[in-house]
């Protein structure tokens, strides 16, 4: 595992010990910045379910000023810290150990918004549309911004969710990448 572009590229990046974290191969890890960047100026990101912290810290490369990372396992959390320092990020993120649920909530007490939010549950846990439709009621995405999520390719996501539509989908084997783009009116891009 490595960042593949921007400030950090080619910088390796630690794998979360143990079984339990699957991570973001670099193959779709750079397909998807291909279709939703592939670079930014600034923002703010939120890599929901962080594990080594691999699409934050990539997105962090590209040009997103920040990044809150969340994860519930203790090993994920010090992985990701462990990652930031090595890309020299630390002052770019914030990191947390909280379930997805409570961690919205305590990001939409704060009031802000973001231009990236990545999903990627573990397959055996998904409620991809209820976390994007808890997303939608808490309006935490800008006009424009984006949701990636990662699922298990036998998964279907609806086209639309709340504000969101399904903008693109790509399938990778096992896995499944569905982008979706919020867009206030409602309307669709």
């Amino acid at each position: 595992m490595r960042v593949v572009s921007g400030t950090c590229k080619g910088r390796p990046l630690k794998a979360v010990p143990g079984m339990s974290t699957r991570p973001t191969t670099d193959k779709v890890k750079e397909s998807i910045f291909n279709i939703i960047g592939p670079y930014f100026n600034g923002g703010l990101a939120v890599d929901l379910f962080g594990g080594s912290g691999g699409l934050g810290i990539e997105a962090l490369s590209r040009g997103i000023d920040k990044c809150i990372f969340v994860d519930r396992e203790a090993k994920a959390v010090a992985t990701i810290h462990k990652n930031l320092e090595a890309c020299q990020f630390q002052d770019q993120a914030e990191v947390y150990r909280n379930d997805a649920e409570r961690a919205l909530k305590a990001i939409a007490k704060r009031e802000l918004t973001f231009k990236l939010i990545f999903l990627d549950p573990p397959y055996k846990q998904q409620k991809l549309k209820a976390l994007i439709e808890l997303i939608d009621s808490f309006r935490l995405v800008e006009d424009g911004g984006i949701i990636v999520a990662e699922h298990d390719a036998g998964i279907t996501l609806p086209d639309e969710i709340g504000a969101y539509k399904l903008t693109r989908y790509e399938s990778y084997g096992i896995s499944a990448v569905s982008i979706y783009i919020y867009n206030e009116q409602g309307t669709g891009e």
